[in-house]
């Protein structure tokens, strides 16, 4: 879950956090991987920075015991650190970058993926969790009470919302031939699993990590704006190009609103694949016209 105890939030504090937010569009859209380096080492310093002339509360000793002076110390909770926190950004995001992001197929590109994608997920999650000892990422699957009607209509509308944009925005755009062809079974299979997979990594890796990371120190409104930085520039260079961003920047703020809402890992997820899962089916139709006639365009 999403820690609740956000340090006070300052003006200074903001550039710092924009700074790092800043290298996602230096490496993913302009890709110019030096000044992304220089952002995020300028983030990160100003951060460092920041927090040496700000006033800030010592961390606290967690004891259990009927007395005082008898109990056992069985941790330390510590105050959020904007530098440790930006600093785990700035790793996840490091790693990502060191792959090229163009959509492949083979399973080189598939192994690529998989270990640039996990490791910046994995790598921040063990530096919080073991070095850091704060515990600053976390995954909440469930939020433990059922969805409501809003929440199924949501559903519902993202298959018809994708239904009715994503044809026309893949086609008439021509940014579905930043996708590979795919003409045949092994191809589709290995489609449709590398478009699912990223969907899931983008929740992990924006949401509960960039996202939850910016909430220990902003207001939401203004982490989401941050966050969402991120996904954006990660998404144009994936593919989502041309005018996407009319449709990915909307997405990525309702993605945060919606975790901010539910704090269920799982929901998000859920929203995500059915949106990826026309985004398959528009990639196929795209590719091979009449193979899945289920599309207006």
């Amino acid at each position: 879950m999403i820690d609740t105890q956000r340090t006070s939030t300052t003006w200074p504090a903001v550039v710092p956090a924009l700074l790092v937010c800043l290298a996602a569009p230096a490496f993913f859209v302009a890709q110019i991987a030096w000044l992304g380096w220089v952002l995020l080492a300028l983030g990160v310093g100003a951060a460092w920075f920041v927090e040496r002339r700000l006033p800030s509360s010592p961390d606290q000793t967690v004891s259990v015991g009927a007395r005082r002076e008898s109990a056992r110390v069985i941790g330390v909770s510590r105050q959020p650190s904007l530098t440790r926190d930006l600093s785990l950004i700035a790793l996840g995001m490091l790693i990502v970058s060191v792959i090229p992001l163009a959509a492949e197929l083979d399973n080189l590109a598939m192994l690529r993926f998989t270990l640039a994608l996990g490791g910046a997920v994995a790598v921040p999650y063990v530096v919080s969790r073991f070095v850091f000892r704060d515990r600053a990422i976390s995954f909440p699957w469930r939020a433990h009470k059922r969805w409501g009607r809003l929440q199924w209509g949501w559903l519902v509308a993202v298959l018809v919302l994708g239904w009715l944009i994503l044809p026309f925005y893949f086609i008439t755009s021509g940014v579905y031939q930043n996708w590979p062809v795919v003409d045949s079974p092994d191809l589709i299979a290995r489609l449709f699993v590398g478009v699912g997979a990223v969907g899931i990594w983008d929740e992990l890796f924006f949401i509960c990590t960039v996202f939850a990371l910016l909430r220990r120190h902003f207001p939401d409104a203004l982490a989401n704006v941050l966050q969402m930085i991120v996904f954006v520039s990660f998404l144009w260079e994936l593919g989502y190009r041309e005018w996407g961003p009319l449709l990915t920047i909307p997405f990525a703020l309702l993605q945060g609103f919606i975790f901010m809402r539910t704090h269920s890992l799982a929901y998000v997820v859920t929203v995500h694949l059915l949106f990826d899962a026309v985004v398959f089916a528009v990639l196929v139709h795209a590719h091979n016209p009449g193979l899945l006639p289920i599309f207006l365009i």
